[in-house]
């Protein structure tokens, strides 16, 4: 590779764009990572809050859910 016509104000200006895109990008996957983390503490804590639903059996004859019809 010849970089002979190159001058070194260009090179320094090429890296420095380079890092700026890098830093950028790495800023941009901070933000995301820090996104889907709070995305995931809301779902969780939507899940928590749903009532636990225990089936009452009260007041029901004891031999209902004994037996299943399979001639219907």
């Amino acid at each position: 590779m010849d970089i002979s016509g190159v001058s070194a104000s260009g090179m320094v200006s090429a890296v420095l764009a380079q890092k700026e895109v890098y830093t950028q990008e790495q800023t941009s996957v901070g933000m995301l990572k820090k996104a889907l983390d709070t995305q995931t503490q809301n779902a969780l804590a939507l899940i928590e809050s749903i009532p636990q639903i225990t089936p009452s059996t009260q007041g029901l004859p004891a031999n209902l859910g004994n037996n299943i019809n399979t001639t219907a």
